[in-house]
């Protein structure tokens, strides 16, 4: 099997240390984690986590089996690239005095798409989206001009082909409970209810 760029997206309850019992399992399989972002879900009290790796599809299936296995872990979803939509921020920092001077620098800044957050009179802070690739070209054009300081943000990805954790949720609500289920049953039906 290849490796290959996966984003794994995790839907959780936000709970303290449950950031380091992910990282853990990743670490112990001497997995580096590329990207990583968390933040509100669309559904109110659920945090999604974005992961990038390079691995294995095999090796990746697993580790999202593993962190399916943590309590505050809802569901695991994970795709390549091509299935999903993605997206990073990133700010250059530059010095003004470049910027006024140099009509160049302002033509390839608009050519990035790259928009203005703060001018000050001895910097000016620039700000661009894109996939990695954009920006690092923007970084690369920018370091001749004296490029002063550079962050580019996490991963935010979502999935192409899903409905959303929030419609299976609904779907799984709206179940009938059994009179009397065995912890085996809801089992096998929440794993039935959470495949996408």
């Amino acid at each position: 099997m290849t490796r290959q760029e996966y984003n794994i997206t995790a839907y959780t309850e936000n709970q303290v240390g449950l950031l380091n019992r992910i990282a853990i399992l990743f670490s112990r399989r001497k997995i580096n984690i590329e990207s990583l972002n968390t933040s509100p879900s669309e559904i109110e009290g659920i945090h999604r986590f974005n992961m990038v790796v390079e691995e294995t599809e095999e090796v990746v299936r697993k580790i999202a089996r593993q962190m399916e296995k943590q309590v505050e872990v809802l569901k695991v979803y994970f795709n390549p690239n091509e299935d999903v939509i993605w997206q990073e921020m990133a700010l250059y920092k530059v010095p003004t005095d470049v910027i006024a001077e140099r009509a160049v620098v302002e033509r390839l800044l608009r050519e990035h798409g790259a928009r203005v957050v703060v001018i000050r009179k001895d910097y000016t802070v620039f700000e661009t989206t894109g996939h990695r690739e954009e920006t690092n070209k923007l970084l690369a054009v920018l370091h001749p001009y004296g490029l002063i300081e550079f962050v580019r943000s996490a991963r935010i990805a979502i999935i192409k082909g899903s409905e959303g954790f929030h419609g299976k949720l609904r779907e799984f609500e709206r179940q009938e409970p059994s009179e009397e289920p065995s912890e085996n049953e809801f089992l096998n039906r929440r794993d039935k209810v959470f495949t996408m």
